[in-house]
């Protein structure tokens, strides 16, 4: 068996190193660069991993590495079923076979795409590090499997790069229409068509294949990757009981994009209508489904453990384009997609985020810590030209700042009133603005 695994990685060894990487829409994704620390490569299915690791390799050929001291190897591949952790030895072999130059003498980059499929590769990925001159990136379509697993199994020795569906930038610059110049240096023909294409991608999301697709044929790939990630990432790996169950809440937390949702109330309601089904169980199928990066929750920002676990979460599918997918209001609802559009980018940016709920009852959107340690508080609204509008939104942030002094305030707006009027250190921000910014 190992001499039959043994040609097919020599041929693909061979035929990886002689096709240079395919020319792909920039991403613009956060890498971590610590010596020694493998690279994982991580998102929901579909959002681009693969293309990242080629832009990688583009990069570093750009850089001067040569073509041969760059290997893409993908184990999502039929010949390789059954591939075992102690057969991944035979990659390392075969490629110091084809390049003895490179061993311990140049040091070069292995692209493992989804190694995950393979049981015990997280050993495997460690003696690389440990002993070989390389760069090791890693990539996979599941939380629970690259990024729970690399954190405990490889002890610290590999970090995440998680890859997002298109940011509005991203979708811009894949349709040729990135703007070149500062918001402020925009003519108001520029501007309005910023304006138009924010709200194309507020309806359309971000998932580079969902790029232009009408309606209908966006709707069904949307989703047919909702369910290959339930049938595959969640119901056969993890061996679940109760499928529709799990189908339920999915529909429950994608179609009410943004809003409140308590396991206790969605467990009273099940119970109501006869299905039984415990809280443990409900709490693990809505972790199953974070993992899979299909939706985020966000918890009350509070210093009391017993406040945020009593307090209803907040939830956001990872892509604004599944909200009208399993949204059955029939509303189209741009205010739950440009809350989402702004968590999203606050995910992109690096924050731990959560929401607000004042003393005087004031809910804000959220709470942003940045990883540099400044703070924001973040409203979002589609429309401000309702004067009562407007003094609601003033009041929630001026509310939740005499809690949180060091935080800048900011309200962020589909259509900022002419002429922006707020009060001192509340920041009004146009959405596709905001967006932009790099």
């Amino acid at each position: 068996m190992k001499d039959h695994f043994r040609q097919i990685i020599r041929q693909k060894i061979v035929d990886a190193i002689a096709s240079p990487p395919p020319t792909l829409t920039r991403r613009d994704t956060w890498l971590p660069k610590v010596a020694n620390k493998a690279t994982a490569v991580i998102g929901m299915r579909r959002a681009g991993k693969t293309s990242l690791l080629w832009q990688i390799m583009t990069d570093r050929q750009a850089q001067g590495t040569a073509p041969e001291g760059l290997l893409y190897f993908s184990f999502e591949d039929e010949r390789l079923a059954g591939l075992q952790a102690a057969d991944l030895s035979i990659v390392l072999e075969e490629y110091y076979r084809l390049y003895p130059e490179w061993r311990d003498q140049r040091r070069a980059a292995f692209f493992l795409d989804e190694i995950q499929l393979v049981p015990g590769w997280e050993q495997f990925a460690r003696r690389m590090l440990d002993s070989e001159s390389v760069d090791l990136f890693l990539s996979g379509s599941s939380a629970q499997m690259l990024s729970r697993e690399v954190a405990t199994s490889m002890r610290g020795r590999a970090l995440e790069a998680v890859v997002l569906p298109f940011s509005f930038r991203e979708s811009l610059r894949h349709a040729g229409r990135e703007p070149q110049k500062t918001a402020d240096r925009l003519t108001k023909a520029q501007r309005s068509l910023l304006d138009s294409q924010l709200l194309t991608y507020l309806s359309q999301g971000g998932f580079p294949e969902a790029q232009g697709l009408d309606s209908r044929n966006r709707t069904t790939l949307l989703n047919n990757y909702v369910d290959v990630v339930l049938l595959r990432d969640i119901v056969e790996r993890h061996a679940i009981s109760q499928p529709v169950v799990l189908r339920w809440m999915v529909r429950q937390l994608l179609g009410n994009a943004a809003g409140t949702f308590s396991i206790n109330k969605f467990h009273a309601d099940l119970k109501s209508q006869g299905i039984a089904v415990g809280k443990d169980t409900l709490h693990a199928y809505l972790a199953f489904l974070e993992d899979t990066f299909l939706l985020q929750t966000i918890t009350l920002a509070s210093d009391s453990e017993r406040r945020r676990r009593v307090n209803p979460r907040k939830c956001y599918p990872i892509d604004t384009g599944l909200i009208p997918v399993f949204d059955r209001s029939g509303k189209t609802n741009l205010g739950h997609a440009l809350e989402t559009g702004v968590y999203i980018e606050l995910v992109r940016r690096g924050a731990v985020i959560s929401y607000l709920r004042t003393k005087n009852g004031f809910e804000v959107d959220f709470h942003a810590r940045y990883p540099e340690g400044s703070e924001a508080l973040i409203q979002v609204c589609v429309n401000l030209d309702d004067p009562t509008t407007m003094s609601r939104e003033i009041r929630a942030l001026q509310d939740a700042a005499q809690d949180y002094p060091q935080a800048g305030l900011f309200l962020i707006t589909l259509t900022p009133p002419t002429p922006t009027v707020s009060p001192e250190n509340i920041t009004v921000c146009n959405a596709a603005d905001w967006l932009l910014e790099q």
